[in-house]
C-alpha cells in the first residue's frame, strides 16, 4: 500500500481492467479523486454525466463514473462505507477563506490535484469536480447542503475498476470540516482481480 500523507496528493496510471483500491487508514478521512483518459486528457470525469446516466447522486458499489463524453471511466466494484460525494468541488484557497476565514497558506485538494497532474500536461483549468470518496454531504428537502463528518472507519475502502486506460490523481483532503476536524493519511494500491 502507498500512503498519501495528510493534506497532500499523488498521481498514477491505471490500465483498462486494473483495480484501484483507496483505503481510509485511520477512519473519517476524505480523498478527492480524478480520472482522465490517458489517450486524450480532455476526456475527464464528469459529475453531471454520472448523475445523468446513474440516475442518482448517491454513488456506491455497482455504479459507474462517467466522462464528459458520456463514456464509462470506472466501475465502483467495492465500497465498504457506502457514502461518497460528487457535488462539491475540490477545496482551494478561496474555500478556506470563505468557510474558515483563513488568509494564510494552507494546502488544498485543488492544489494537490493539479500539482500531481502537471507531469501529464494537465493544468489548473483542466481540473473538474472530483469524486469525493468517504465525504458525507447531506441535503435537506429545501435543497440546502452541508458537510457532516465522514462515517468511514479505519480500514474502509473503495475499489474502482478501470474501463479505459487512465491517469488518476487523488488526495488526502485538506478541509477540516470534511474530515471530522483532523487530517489523516489515505492509502491506495493497484490490486489484481
Amino acid at each position: 500500500m502507498i500512503i498519501i500523507p495528510p493534506k497532500s496528493g499523488a498521481s498514477l496510471e491505471l490500465k483498462k481492467g486494473q483495480i484501484l483500491k483507496v483505503i481510509d487508514i485511520e477512519g473519517m478521512q476524505v480523498s478527492d479523486i480524478l480520472f482522465m483518459n490517458k489517450a486524450d486528457k480532455e476526456e475527464k470525469i464528469s459529475s453531471g454525466k454520472t448523475f445523468d446516466f446513474e440516475e442518482s447522486i448517491l454513488l456506491t458499489k455497482g455504479n459507474y463514473l462517467w466522462s464528459n463524453r458520456s463514456n464509462k471511466m470506472v466501475k465502483i466494484i467495492e465500497d465498504t462505507n457506502g457514502r461518497n460525494d460528487f457535488l462539491l468541488a475540490p477545496c482551494d484557497r478561496k474555500t478556506f477563506k470563505h468557510f474558515y476565514g483563513m488568509e494564510e497558506y494552507h494546502p488544498s485538494c485543488f492544489e494537490n490535484l493539479y500539482k500531481n497532474l502537471e507531469q501529464y500536461g494537465i493544468g489548473k483549468d483542466d481540473i473538474p469536480t472530483a469524486f469525493n470518496i468517504f465525504m458525507n454531504v447531506v441535503f435537506e428537502e429545501s435543497g440546502k447542503i452541508k458537510v457532516d463528518p465522514p462515517t468511514s472507519k479505519s480500514g474502509d475502502y473503495v475499489c474502482f475498476e478501470a474501463q479505459m486506460d487512465l491517469i488518476v490523481a487523488l488526495t488526502a483532503c485538506s478541509a477540516k470540516d470534511s474530515n471530522g476536524g483532523s487530517f489523516k493519511p489515505i492509502g491506495y494500491e493497484i490490486v489484481d482481480k
